[in-house]
């Protein structure tokens, strides 16, 4: 990977990684949507870090256009990201507001299932952006 900025890489896969343990610590304790939302994150973060190691700047936080963006770039995906990053992407707004949901709250929408999901589709998500930095440095 040439004029791959390593310092950024490792700046916000590292944030990416302890977004996810949080996720999970928040799915293991009951809070299911604060994970599925920090899932969502996690995965951001991760994508990200290809983008700004990449030297680039991208504005927004979906998944979905993050992915798009990258394949624009050149990076290969697993046929299965986009579905990681739309049921992802689901996970952004509808936790983190009392009102997006026409009644009750969003804790009482989400379930153990749902953040189980979530943790695995970003583990899959931020594992697929390591293993294009490690793959790139033994090139």
């Amino acid at each position: 990977m040439e004029l791959f900025d390593m310092d950024e890489w490792i700046r916000w896969i590292k944030q990416a990684r302890h977004t996810l343990t949080s996720a999970e610590r928040d799915m293991f304790s009951g809070d299911y949507a604060w994970s599925c939302f920090k899932s969502q994150q996690s995965a951001e973060f991760a994508l990200k870090a290809l983008v700004r190691g990449a030297g680039r700047f991208v504005a927004g936080h979906s998944t979905l256009k993050l992915f798009e963006g990258l394949k624009e770039m050149g990076f290969e995906f697993p046929e299965q990201m986009p579905k990681w990053c739309r049921e992802l992407d689901r996970h952004y707004i509808p936790p983190r507001y009392p009102d997006a949901y026409p009644a009750g709250s969003p804790f009482e929408y989400y379930d153990r299932d749902t953040a189980e999901q979530a943790v695995l589709f970003a583990e899959q998500v931020i594992r697929f952006a390591e293993e294009v930095v490690a793959d790139a440095k033994t090139d």
